[in-house]
């Protein structure tokens, strides 16, 4: 038996990288999984389908009201139900590095946009669901930018730490329902956002695996573990908590 039997999971940012990690981690779990992005996660959806899981997709941005109504109510025509959200879309390798008082202020916007206001739209959306069943698991994903006052990333890094704050809130609010809300702080992570990206050098990459207890590079599958544990039933007493998944970057 998997550890995900039987529940339903929303996995936003699903098309590609960390985000499809997650969705063919729970799928391997035995959670039936929408997948969620803007781009088309029907590759991945299929891809799961294939080796005997259980996927839909969606093409869908998290700011977009109507789309996360419309995608909650197609989960539930599904499905009937929905367990877990795991709330991973954010703008990243698509953001410039700069000094802070070089951002462009549409970009900053944008960030807050999408990594806030984004991430507290679909949760508002999901949460009705989960009050109703008296039960659910949120994870939000933070990052270890957070801790080290990531230089060259004001926007991305600001977005990132309201991430935590919102986590905290949403436990306190959720608590009574029996919704758990946790978050992720990965450190920088092997996927496409990191690797396609030129301002990730080499040598950016190597000094940042030299300040982890385990010095190697981090994959998208290194985040999975904690990714099931948090949307499965062996968390039900765990909330408003943030787990760091880096080597050993930061202790928190």
């Amino acid at each position: 038996m998997g550890m995900l039997d039987g529940m339903t999971t929303i996995v936003t940012g699903g098309a590609q990288g960390i985000g499809a990690a997650y969705a063919r981690g729970y799928a391997a779990e035995g959670a039936k999984v929408c997948l969620t992005d803007v781009l088309d996660p029907a590759p991945v959806a299929d891809e799961i389908n294939a080796n005997g899981g259980e996927a839909m997709a969606l093409i869908s941005d998290q700011t977009d009201e109507a789309a996360n109504t419309a995608m909650v109510e197609a989960v539930l025509e599904r499905w009937g139900r929905i367990d877990g959200l795991m709330n991973n879309a954010a703008l990243f390798g698509a953001l410039n590095h700069s000094k802070f008082e070089d951002i462009d202020i549409d970009e900053f916007d944008a960030a807050l946009r999408v990594n806030i206001r984004g991430v507290w739209q679909i949760t508002k959306a999901v949460t009705p669901v989960m009050r109703k069943q008296k039960y659910g698991k949120i994870v939000n994903i933070a990052s270890g930018t957070t801790f080290k006052g990531t230089p060259g990333q004001l926007h991305y890094v600001t977005t990132k730490g309201a991430i935590i704050a919102m986590t905290r809130v949403m436990a306190r609010e959720c608590g009574e329902d029996n919704i758990c809300v946790n978050a992720i702080a990965p450190g920088l992570t092997a996927s496409e956002a990191v690797t396609e990206d030129e301002a990730f050098t080499q040598m950016h990459i190597d000094a940042n695996i030299a300040g982890r207890c385990i010095q190697r590079v981090e994959e998208p599958e290194d985040l999975v573990g904690a990714a099931i544990y948090l949307i499965s039933h062996d968390s039900d007493f765990v909330t408003g908590q943030l787990l760091c998944v880096d080597g050993g970057s930061v202790a928190h």
